[in-house]
């Protein structure tokens, strides 16, 4: 089964890293959070992959073009013109990396892609979000329901801490950050039947994936919700980045199951 993942975005809500790369090259642990991801999905046996590219995508080319001299120790004899690997990081990727335009939004970017998925179902996801999300389990439960579409829900966690107050304002209780048990987001790791490309038929560069084809599915009773309680974090902000370096350094990093 195929994996698309959109990675095109400007992330200018992190534009302290953006700068110079696309928002899924950002590092966390000095790999990308876009290798993270496929190593996430490889885990669980799905190794081929379609990168919907947009914003500086030549750099996603240029790692993958060059993953060995990326990941690898090496001798180069200049008067040789050679070149000795001493060490290589082998994975089972196979990626395809398609440029879906500067500006396109996701249905237009996912829509672009549709000639290298093929009449089959496919998996899709953000290239900036990570999960402890059991994938094979997220595939049976979307095979169960035969509904069109599947997408993984999360509870989001409150930034902050609240307070229960008497009338006399009074502290009565203090809560740590928790997370919101009355709501429910969109936190990627869709599974898709090819029948959602009907969905997207004309011009679809200015059209949110999460708008019109996602509303038309719910109204058409054939969305289904993947409820996932564990662990679920995106790199919106700096302190998203921040905050996924020391879940790395620390050793607490959940999405880590290879």
């Amino acid at each position: 089964m195929k994996v698309v993942i959109f990675a095109g975005g400007l992330g200018t809500r992190i534009a302290e890293e953006t700068g110079s790369r696309p928002k899924p090259m950002v590092e966390i642990g000095g790999k990308p959070i876009l290798w993270h991801i496929l190593k996430m999905y490889s885990h669980y046996g799905f190794n081929e992959f379609i990168i919907c590219l947009g914003y500086k995508g030549y750099v996603i080319k240029e790692y993958f073009m060059n993953y060995f001299l990326h990941n690898a120790d090496f001798t180069i004899d200049i008067a040789k013109n050679e070149v000795e690997f001493h060490s290589r990081t082998k994975e089972d990727f196979k990626i395809t990396l398609v440029d879906t335009g500067l500006e396109t939004k996701t249905a237009g970017r996912l829509k672009a892609v549709k000639e290298y998925i093929g009449n089959q179902d496919f998996m899709l996801t953000y290239g900036d979000g990570l999960s402890d999300i059991n994938l094979q389990e997220l595939l049976a439960f979307h095979n169960s329901h035969g509904k069109l579409a599947t997408v993984t829900a999360v509870q989001l966690e409150a930034r902050f801490g609240g307070m229960d107050l008497s009338k006399d304002d009074e502290v009565l209780a203090f809560r740590e950050k928790a997370k919101d048990e009355t709501k429910w987001i969109n936190a990627g790791f869709f599974v898709l039947k090819p029948q959602v490309f009907d969905l997207l038929e004309g011009d679809m560069k200015n059209t949110m994936w999460e708008d019109d084809p996602l509303e038309k599915l719910t109204n058409r009773g054939e969305l289904q919700a993947f409820r996932h309680i564990g662990f679920w974090k995106c790199m919106d902000a700096l302190r998203d980045k921040i905050e996924f370096e020391e879940l790395w350094e620390t050793g607490n990093a959940k999405w880590k199951k290879w």
